[in-house]
């Protein structure tokens, strides 16, 4: 290769990571600008290799709720180059608490199929009002149930008010607020939004501001659900705002159950990629 040649190639390499540099740094600004008037309380990078930050995070065990076909565990979650990674695995292993003739649906199962793992921030980390942002990929195979989810300190579900800042299933990504109804039962203000394959193959970026007057959740700064606090009251008498107390945050890849879908013909292993979470409290 001739001189002026190789000199002209590292021209252009040198001009390229200028180019990256600039695009870098005006991504950052952009950003920066978005959270203008928000100040940074709570976050985590995932940046350490290994299990997630116990100071942040602890773990749901077992078969939890809604049917759900896979075993939480702390093992399926990891922290690899930057990214926390929540993985469902199929396996055949026997269920600890397995009691023949149950109609406990945790306890008749003799085998576990499949594990993954949900990470919680309770008696750890809990907030009201802010912007809680998330980024992440998720998988949209048969059967994934991915969430982030928070649910409120006090009561029992759903009078302790449920916001699903991120959930998927069936080929809708859900935007979701439940408090309790008439009947004892939950309430849902829903918005769906219908997902593709080629569109999960993408980290996106999920948001919920929360204030006392609504709570707006956004889709790559799409608004997807905003319903208003005045609507969201139990309606059991108590007149309880089950969203003017602070909740706790909930990160998971759920499998089957009542929502998840058929994940039979689905190849495992399966991953809830999650980039960063953070949590920004509105500056006075």
């Amino acid at each position: 290769m001739s001189n002026t040649k190789k000199s002209l190639q590292e021209l252009l390499s040198m001009s390229n990571g200028i180019i990256l540099l600039a695009m870098c740094c005006i991504n950052i600004h952009s950003y920066a600008q978005k959270q203008k008037g928000y100040a940074l309380v709570w976050s985590d990078e995932f940046s350490k290799n290994g299990k997630p930050d116990t100071s942040k995070w602890s773990y749901e065990h077992g078969f939890v709720r809604n049917e759900e076909d896979q075993w939480y565990q702390p093992e399926n979650a990891n922290c690899r180059n930057g990214i926390l990674v929540i993985e469902a695995k199929r396996v055949q292993q026997p269920n600890p608490n397995y009691v023949a003739g149950s109609k406990d649906w945790r306890k008749n199962r003799e085998m576990i199929q499949y594990t993954s793992a949900c990470l919680i921030t309770r008696n750890k980390q809990q907030w009201q009002y802010g912007r809680f942002i998330m980024r992440a990929r998720i998988d949209v195979s048969a059967g994934m149930w991915p969430a982030w989810w928070m649910l409120g300190a006090t009561k029992p579900w759903p009078g302790n008010g449920e916001i699903d800042m991120m959930e998927y299933y069936r080929g809708k990504l859900l935007a979701n607020i439940a408090c309790l109804d008439y009947n004892g039962k939950a309430k849902w203000y829903s918005k769906t939004k219908t997902v593709e394959a080629e569109w999960a193959s993408r980290f996106h970026i999920w948001r919920m501001d929360r204030d006392s007057s609504a709570i707006a959740l956004y889709v790559d700064d799409s608004l997807i659900n905003r319903t208003p606090l005045d609507s969201l009251i139990n309606r059991d008498g108590s007149n309880f705002s089950p969203f003017k107390q602070p909740a706790y945050m909930l990160l998971n890849l759920a499998i089957g159950g009542q929502n998840g879908g058929d994940p039979s013909q689905t190849k495992f292993p399966k991953k809830f990629e999650v980039d960063y979470v953070r949590v920004y409290k509105k500056k006075e």
